[in-house]
Order: C-alpha cells, then structure tokens, then sequence
C-alpha cells in the first residue's frame, strides 16, 4: 500500500528520526556535554594569600556554583613555577586539573632554565584568560626624582650606581628593569629579594633606588606615606591610581609597558570542546560584579583574551624577553 506522504518529504523524515536517535549518542561521545561530572582542581605557581591566588579563589567560587562542582585551589609556590608546573603535568588531560600561570612563567622560563630544554606551551595549551597586572615604578618619598626623566638622567649619569629592586631574578620587576636599560641605554644593577614585603621596605629606605610594584604588593608602604609612585609601565594611567602618569608623561620611553598576564592552562590533550566550555564559564564568570570589584581592589585588568590571541601575547613576550635575558646573560641553571 502507498503511503500518501511524496518520497521527497519520506527522505526528510527518515534522516530526522536517525539524527533523533543518534543525538544522545553524539552528546555521549562530546565529553563537554556534561562537564565538569566531577571536582575540578586548579593548581597554582603563586602562593597562599598573593593577589593571583586570592583572585583565583573567588573565580572558583563563581565557577563551582555555575558548574555545580567544587573547585579546589592547590597551591604549588617555588622552583620558580617548577613545582606546579610538573604536579599539573603529571595530571590527566581531560579538563579536570587546570594550572594557573604566569606570563614569565609560560615565556620566560626556557631562557632562565635553558639547560631543562622545557618549553611551557609545549606541555601545556593555554585556556582562559584571567587578568592583566600593570606595574608602578615607585621610589623613596624623600627621593630627589620627580618623574622617569630624572631616574633615567641620574642613571645615564653614573652607569651601575643606581640600584633597582624586584621579587626575585627573571620577576616581571627584574625583567623590566633590563628593558628600562635596553630602551635608555643606562645601565643600573639589579638586586634582588626573596620576600616582596622586604623589597618594598627596604625601597622606603633608600638603597635600592626604586623597584617596580604592583598595587597590592606595595599599597601598605605607600599609604604610610614611605613610597610614592612616579609612573605606571602602561599605555595608558590606570583607574585606581588616575594622578600617577605614564611613564610617556613622566619623560620615559612609551615603549616601557610592563606587566604580567595571568592565565589557566592544561595539560596537553585536553579535549577542543572541554577547553572551549571552561574559557566561556570563566569569561562569563569575569563579568560577575562581585569578581570585577575584587580585580579592582587589586587594579587586575580582567582580559577575555580568545586563545590565538592569548598565544601571540606569549609569543610577543617570549621574544622580548629572549632578547633581554640573552643580553643580559641571565641564567638560573
């Protein structure tokens, strides 16, 4: 018997009822499909209570409650981002540990550590974006400089005389503090600090001249009144600090922008659908009012960085700091 529906239309149906049936099967085989089913552990390079770890912590918050799954921060501080690096390494790739870094970890480290032969972005694939850090340059209160073009006249004046802090050798502080050199052709001497609380106390004091600071390493001592900031290594001022020039309109090179790039990564082999499904929640969580007004606290830029373009800012700083930490024959084998 014929039915009365045209062979056309028969076709039509037949290919809808095997999609129908095939769609629990497809969403079976998309392991993004009911992501997370499980705990998610973030293991972090930064240290209990640093400004990368208190941020993490409320993003994993917002992420938890959007995902219906706890999200554990483990925090791994010390080789220089060694000791995270291999614990996150070391991890299943399917999205359920991430790692958060750095962009001196991710593009610095095969130069400092050259005998390792260990590139990050070939162990690891970057996959959400979190913040931005711009950094100060800050100086005694009672220091005679009043802008960048006195610190780099003085500098210029008597090469290696004038000291400059930072956190620690291959830091964004150390690095920037070659790059101030490299733009100017002065020459300081870099001294370097285990602990940040010591750098800035012993700025306040005088010797060394001045470091680079992120605001909430340095706010305490700068609203005792014992260090004052000349400029911000930014493009532009930034909203929390709106008197403090860049260092373009203190007399300094525009070319001197510092900063680091905070961001989670896993490991390599991850599936394309779980990476895309965990940069949308933590883009959407960045939106949050609760979380913006924590980055704000600590002027964090949040960033919604796509991954290429996350990629070619590393690539971008990998350049820069080859060329500095070449120049500079900079080494922690």
């Amino acid at each position: 018997m014929k039915s009365g529906i045209p062979s056309g239309r028969r076709t039509l149906l037949a290919a809808a009822a095997l999609l129908s049936l095939g769609g629990p099967a497809l969403a079976q085989n998309d392991p993004a499909a009911g992501f997370p089913s499980h705990p998610v552990t973030v293991i972090t390079a930064f240290a209990v209570g640093s400004g990368p770890d208190a941020v993490l912590r409320i993003v994993g918050e917002k992420l938890a409650a959007r995902w219906k799954q706890s999200v554990t921060v483990d925090n791994r501080p010390g080789g220089g981002g060694f000791v995270a690096i291999e614990a996150a390494r070391r991890a299943k790739p399917d999205g359920y540990t991430l790692l958060q870094l750095d962009s001196e970890h991710v593009s610095a480290l095969p130069y400092l550590y050259k005998k390792r032969n260990f590139v990050p972005l070939e162990h690891f694939d970057p996959v959400a974006p979190l913040f931005l850090t711009p950094f100060f340059v800050a100086v005694p209160t009672n220091s005679p400089w009043k802008n960048m073009g006195d610190l780099i006249k003085a500098a210029k004046a008597e090469p290696g005389k004038v000291s400059y802090g930072s956190w620690g050798v291959g830091s964004p502080g150390h690095l920037g503090g070659e790059w101030l050199d490299y733009l100017t052709g002065s020459k300081m001497t870099h001294v370097p600090y285990r602990e940040v609380s010591q750098l800035f106390t012993s700025v306040a004091n005088g010797d060394p001249a001045w470091s680079f600071a992120s605001l909430p390493s340095s706010q305490g001592i700068y609203k005792s009144g014992k260090i004052r900031y000349i400029a911000v290594a930014a493009p532009k001022r930034i909203a929390q600090m709106p008197d403090v020039p860049t260092v373009a309109e203190a007399g300094g090179p525009a070319e001197l922008d510092v900063n680091s790039f905070v961001s989670l990564l896993s490991p390599k082999g991850v599936d394309l659908n779980v990476r895309n499904k965990i940069r949308s929640d933590v883009v959407a969580v960045l939106q949050d009012p609760q979380v913006k007004e924590k980055f704000s606290t600590f002027a964090f830029q949040p960033m919604i960085f796509t991954v290429p373009e996350m990629q070619q800012f590393a690539r971008k700083k990998s350049e820069q700091y080859k060329l500095l930490i070449d120049k500079a024959q900079i080494s922690l084998d």
